[in-house]
């Protein structure tokens, strides 16, 4: 398949010469923060919800809640989530505890003043927030205490990263470590600065994959995102990748990773200099990105946030191993049919010929290259894959790249009983029709497309 293509108001320019500090999240170790280490598709009956809590770009009082199935299309699950009883929210960075609570720890304060605080609220839902204590980071001379970020270990410690600056030059920030003291959350230890970033870097972000820490930090002179890795957490740090290494441009701060359901890792970060919010992906361990892609819905909405991956309850259930027909989710007349070995939405009906009824007939069995999702098979033994984006049937020749062509998750679709079918090997991009044509596109984040990208699995017509 071909390559896939590639506001808020514009921060001050001395808020981009401050900008936001370090977070850090550990690769598969912490459920609810980025899932498993080998990531898969969820079960049938179960569907995968990315959580984030950012502040506004019209408003650093308060916070909004979006949740999305595919770490693309992000919905509006709460405005105004949560408001502190005090000062500000900024930068917020959510975790999933072991004892079952979400987790908010936050900036307290807006960047033009003094900030030696960092707040902690706490929700059992994700939507209902009860403010828990404000910490006075405990620096000698600390001039601002910025952007708080949860880390888990291996070992399940729980740390929080935060960059600080201090009265000598408050706008040059170093990542600090603090290490919880209990599981509460309520005690911290000593702030352990973090060695080898470098002055004027922020907003480290590190995963560790195996013994390794992953970091992605902001170089503050040239506004680029650069890469880091240390054997240990605290470092030192080597940074081996500098400038427009990843091809995301500068002028790009606030970078989050996550990993997606194909095994994948996606980065998020915000692209103050433009005005929109960016992903990009990863599939050999972050030596190469894809081209950066706007997030549709909270482009120009959503500032700085991270993201905690789930497996919760609810989601799609098809059966496998059986016969079905999909019919159009908003073209109640039409279904899937194979067409000169191309997928289209033609009407099918009681009277529709034999040879039509059994080209809109398929096999659903477990995806070939994962069994958690899905393929299907025509009446010829055929699979259903995307080439060039569109959706067509070819015979499987056993290759890698077939299996993940022709692979899809279910997600959970607009009506009741529907299903979206995304593509394994291209998060985001949905089997969806167009002038009844099937083929693989980018969800723009509109209820039209949603509509058109649903489908609802029924018996087969043969």
């Amino acid at each position: 398949m071909s390559t896939r293509p590639p506001t808020p108001s514009r921060r001050a320019l001395l808020r981009a010469l401050a900008a936001l500090p370090a977070s850090v999240l550990l690769l598969g170790e912490m459920p609810g923060l980025l899932g498993t280490a080998l990531a898969a598709a969820p079960p049938s009956g179960s569907a995968t919800r990315y959580t984030i809590v950012p502040f506004l770009n019209s408003n650093d009082g308060t916070v909004n809640v979006y949740q999305s199935d595919d770490a693309t299309d992000f919905r509006l699950t709460q405005a105004s989530a949560y408001t502190p009883p005090s000062n500000r929210i900024r930068d917020a960075s959510v975790l999933k505890h072991t004892n079952g609570y979400y987790y908010l720890t936050y900036t307290t304060h807006t960047w033009q003043d003094v900030s030696t605080t960092i707040g902690f609220a706490r929700s059992s839902d994700r939507v209902n927030w009860t403010f828990l204590y404000d910490y006075t980071v405990p620096l000698a001379n600390l001039s601002r205490a910025w952007a708080p970020e949860w880390f888990v270990d291996s070992d399940g410690s729980v740390y929080v990263i935060v960059s600080c600056s201090l009265t000598s030059d408050e706008w040059i920030f170093t990542p600090y470590l603090l290490k919880a003291a209990n599981s509460a959350l309520t005690a911290w230890g000593s702030p352990v600065a973090l060695s080898g970033i470098g002055s004027n870097h922020i907003d480290t972000f590190i995963v560790r994959n195996g013994s390794t820490y992953h970091a992605f930090t902001k170089n503050e002179t040239t506004k680029y995102i650069e890469y880091a890795t240390a054997s240990n957490l605290t470092g030192p740090y080597t940074i081996s990748r500098t400038g427009d290494w990843a091809g995301w441009g500068s002028y790009r701060e606030g970078p989050a990773l996550v990993q997606l359901d194909n095994g994948g890792w996606r980065i998020f970060f915000d692209g103050y200099g433009d005005g929109t919010y960016y992903s990009s992906d990863s599939y050999d361990t972050f030596a190469t990105w894809s081209p950066p892609a706007a997030l549709p819905v909270v482009s120009g909405t959503a500032r700085h946030f991270t993201v905690v991956k789930e497996t919760v309850s609810g989601g799609p259930s098809l059966a496998k191993g059986v016969t079905r027909s999909f019919r159009s989710a908003n073209f109640s007349t039409r279904y899937w049919q194979s067409q000169s070995a191309l997928l289209n939405l033609p009407v099918v009906s009681a009277s529709s010929t034999t040879a039509e009824k059994q080209a809109s007939t398929f096999t659903v069995v477990a995806g070939l290259a994962d069994a958690n999702g899905y393929s299907f098979r025509d009446t010829s033994g055929n699979y259903l894959r995307h080439w060039d984006f569109r959706g067509r049937f070819d015979a499987n020749d056993g290759t890698s790249t077939f299996a993940k062509d022709a692979t899809f998750i279910a997600r959970a679709g607009t009506s009741s009983g529907s299903v979206r079918f995304e593509s394994y090997n291209y998060p985001g991009y949905y089997l969806r029709h167009y002038n009844y044509q099937l083929r693989v596109d980018r969800t723009d984040g509109t209820d039209l497309f949603r509509q058109d990208s649903s489908y609802v699995p029924v018996t087969a017509w043969a």
